[in-house]
């Protein structure tokens, strides 16, 4: 997948620069990603992602303020979605339009327990 490859750079270069972090999950049929960071840079972020014609149909589902980051060491971790996801056919059902901002962020959660257990991904 020489695009993710690329974009993971890029995300890494420019996270690493903003004092962002967070984490991608990807599978061929669904892109998540949680960024963390400054609001401004944050939100610079997401614009510069919007831009960028390897994304494709791009939408927030959720944007909030944390006090406490749950991907601080990762400029960007990446799981290759073999960890917590929704099925495809659940995909492909169109789940993420009934999905709870809470239940996006159970996913990111279960990560980073994950994470914390020594259960990594490939970063």
């Amino acid at each position: 997948m020489p695009s993710l490859s690329g974009i993971l750079l890029d995300a890494r270069k420019h996270n690493l620069r903003d004092g962002i972090t967070g984490a991608l999950i990807c599978r061929h049929d669904i892109y998540l990603q949680l960024l963390e960071g400054p609001s401004d840079k944050v939100q610079a972020a997401a614009q510069r992602i919007g831009r960028d014609d390897r994304h494709v149909g791009m939408k927030i589902l959720l944007s909030e303020s944390v006090a406490d980051r749950m991907f601080g060491q990762w400029a960007m971790l990446h799981d290759p979605a073999k960890t917590v996801i929704w099925s495809e056919a659940e995909i492909a059902d169109d789940i993420l339009n009934r999905t709870t901002p809470a239940e996006i962020m159970r996913v990111f959660e279960a990560l980073a327990d994950q994470m914390e257990q020594g259960v990594l991904p490939d970063a």
